[in-house]
C-alpha cells in the first residue's frame, strides 16, 4: 500500500485542519492505521490509531478530546480532524499503515507504510 498525506498549513491557536491520508491499493481496508508526528528536535510520536474497521481507536493523551481519527474506506483515505489547536501541535504529520488489522499501539516499528508527511504550523 501507498500513502500520501495532505492538508497541512498554518493555522491559530485555537482553530482546526482536518488532514487526509489517501492510500493506494486494494488491500487497504486490511490495514489498521495511524498518525504519528515529528516536531524539530525531537522524536517520532504516535498521535493515533485506527483498526481496519474504523470501530476502534487509540490516542495520544496529549490530543485526546481534540483530534478525530477515522477513515472511508470506500473512498481509500484516512482522516485526522484537528481541533483547538495548539503551538505544541506544530510538527510534520505523518500518515502510516500496518497489515495487522487490529493494531492500534503506538509502536511506530510496528507500521511498515508510511506516507511522505505534511506540515502543521499552529501560531500563538
Amino acid at each position: 500500500v501507498q500513502l500520501q498525506a495532505f492538508g497541512g498549513g498554518l493555522v491559530q491557536a485555537g482553530g482546526s485542519l482536518r488532514l487526509s491520508c489517501a492510500a493506494s491499493g486494494r488491500t487497504f481496508i486490511n490495514y489498521a492505521m495511524a498518525w504519528f508526528r515529528q516536531a524539530p528536535g525531537k522524536e517520532r510520536e504516535f498521535v493515533a490509531a485506527i483498526t481496519y474497521s474504523g470501530h476502534s481507536t487509540n490516542y495520544a493523551d496529549s490530543v485526546k478530546g481534540r483530534f478525530t481519527i477515522s477513515r472511508d474506506n470506500a473512498e481509500n483515505t484516512m482522516y485526522l480532524q484537528m481541533n483547538s489547536l495548539k503551538p505544541e501541535d506544530t510538527a510534520i504529520y505523518y500518515c502510516a499503515a500496518t497489515p495487522n488489522g487490529y493494531y492500534i499501539g503506538s509502536d511506530h516499528r510496528t507500521y511498515g507504510y508510511w506516507g511522505q508527511g505534511t506540515q502543521v504550523t499552529v501560531s500563538s
